[in-house]
């Protein structure tokens, strides 16, 4: 099995953390990367997948992209231990939960990592950023409400954790963390952080980034 991964992809993470936490055996292929994005793009991965992004899974004759899908093919291949609840509207709540992580929470942590990460000394557009920690702070709100008073957000620890966790792990990197409100879910922040699968990853993820030169202003 090979996983073709981005370094700093949180779609990517998401596959290479339940790689771990199942105990799969899979070469990790690193694609390019560096301030200015994922480039030179990776010949296998422009042939595999028509978008020309990680994460690419195969598996023998099995080729997949999509990390919502490379998910539910590695929970379908290797059942335990489950990474999905076993009763259809547990599993149904994990997958909305996780396209709630991709689809809502995500695209403002993108603003962040394009406005600060992607600019040279973090000089990008000042309103995006504080709109979309605004933003931030309110699918939290949603989140400390959603996760209530069980350990994780499914009951058991699932996809929808990972999905959730890396979003917040990105924006607490750049400004827009949990504040005191939210008692919830910085008690499942630690639980999560406890889990060795998600702080090998987190500790990767980070260090590989504030290891990255400086971008440097194209019009200098």
């Amino acid at each position: 099995m090979q996983l073709y991964s981005g370094p700093l992809s949180l779609f990517t993470a998401k596959v290479r953390i339940a790689l771990r936490e199942k105990g799969i055996a899979a070469e990790i292929i690193d694609v390019p990367f560096g301030r200015q994005g994922y480039e030179p793009k990776h010949p296998e991965v422009v042939r595999r997948n028509p978008k020309a992004q990680v994460p690419v899974l195969v598996d023998g004759e099995v080729s997949l992209t999509d990390s919502t899908v490379i998910l539910e093919y590695l929970e379908d291949r290797y059942p335990e231990p489950a990474l999905y609840p076993k009763d259809p509207a547990g599993r149904a709540r994990c997958r909305q939960l996780e396209m709630f992580a991709d689809e809502i929470l995500f695209p403002p942590v993108l603003t962040l990592i394009r406005q600060v990460f992607y600019t040279p000394e973090g000089g990008g557009d000042a309103e995006a950023v504080a709109e979309a920690r605004r933003a931030i702070a309110g699918f939290h709100d949603d989140l400390e409400a959603q996760l209530g008073d069980g350990p994780f957000f499914c009951g058991a620890f699932s996809v929808a954790d990972v999905g959730i966790f890396l979003d917040c792990m990105f924006a607490a990197s750049f400004g827009a963390g949990f504040g005191e409100r939210h008692v919830r879910l910085r008690a499942w922040l630690e639980r999560m952080s406890a889990r060795p699968a998600i702080a090998q990853e987190a500790r990767e993820m980070l260090a590989f980034q504030a290891s990255l030169p400086p971008k440097e202003d194209a019009a200098a």
